[in-house]
């Protein structure tokens, strides 16, 4: 059965499957292979563009999408990269971040066109990925004190996100294929 766009809902449902697997990829490679690790012994020291293409894909493709791709990117970069205890907290955290700005994003209509609601949405996120990884940690090494320590490297983390990704979904948003296709 065919609908307006002539494709059958198999099809479109495909194509669904294969952009979300796409945007868990390009979220992974970000935080595989563009990360710098910050001086400071905290857990929080690893600043890498896979946030930057969390905001982008929750941005641009909504909150599902942006849910799946940080959540499934990210975990699957902790348990590649030798932080296998991380994964079910990365995937919590990464989880929600994705959601809450593909949410925000993409309220009232907008679908991540309001420059504004985009930036909002990540600024809010923030505080809740960094309160997913802090209680993570708490109940990692049963000690609360020691978590502060990791909230300056998730803010400089998240920062650097927002500073990149808000930029280049504005230039992207003006691509006829993010224009149209995706509306």
């Amino acid at each position: 059965m065919q609908n307006v766009n002539g494709y059958s809902e198999t099809h479109k449902r495909t194509l669904e499957l294969v952009m979300t697997a796409v945007l868990i990829a390009l979220v992974f490679v970000c935080t595989m292979l563009l990360n710098i690790k910050l001086p400071i012994k905290a857990n929080g020291g690893l600043v890498h563009m896979g946030t930057a293409m969390l905001f982008i894909t929750s941005i641009l493709f909504g909150p599902k999408k942006g849910a799946y791709a940080g959540a499934i990117g990210m975990a699957l970069f902790d348990m590649v990269g030798g932080w296998l205890l991380w994964a079910p907290i990365t995937f919590v955290a990464r989880g929600l971040q994705g959601y809450i700005v593909g949410k925000i994003a993409w309220a009232k209509g907008h679908k991540g066109n309001h420059m504004g609601l985009n930036i909002m949405a990540a600024v809010i996120s923030m505080p809740v990925m960094i309160a997913v990884y802090y209680v993570g940690e708490g109940i990692l090494y049963n000690n609360w004190v020691a978590p502060l320590a990791s909230i300056p490297g998730d803010i400089v983390q998240n920062v650097i996100g927002l500073i990149v990704a808000i930029p280049l979904c504005a230039f992207l948003l003006k691509i006829p294929y993010f224009q149209n296709k995706l509306r």
